[in-house]
């Protein structure tokens, strides 16, 4: 059974968010979060972005849902 990677995936954002000249500071903006946090712990590997937050971060880095999340198996 497929599980989603949570260091994997947030090794993904930062690599994704590099690759884009994008910056932490920048996606908080784009989220409209009140601190980076979110995203610390979401490049981190602390938690997970939501699936609204995820569908964000694929616009915003001009990719598909499927190409953030890392999966593996159990």
């Amino acid at each position: 059974m497929p599980v989603i990677d949570i260091k994997a995936t947030g090794e993904k954002i930062n690599e994704l968010r590099n690759r884009n000249g994008i910056t932490v500071k920048d996606i908080q903006v784009f989220m409209g979060f009140a601190s980076p946090y979110p995203v610390y712990k979401w490049i981190n590997g602390k938690n997970l972005p939501t699936l609204d937050n995820l569908l964000a971060l694929a616009e915003l880095f001009g990719v598909k849902m499927d190409d953030i999340v890392v999966a593996r198996k159990l």
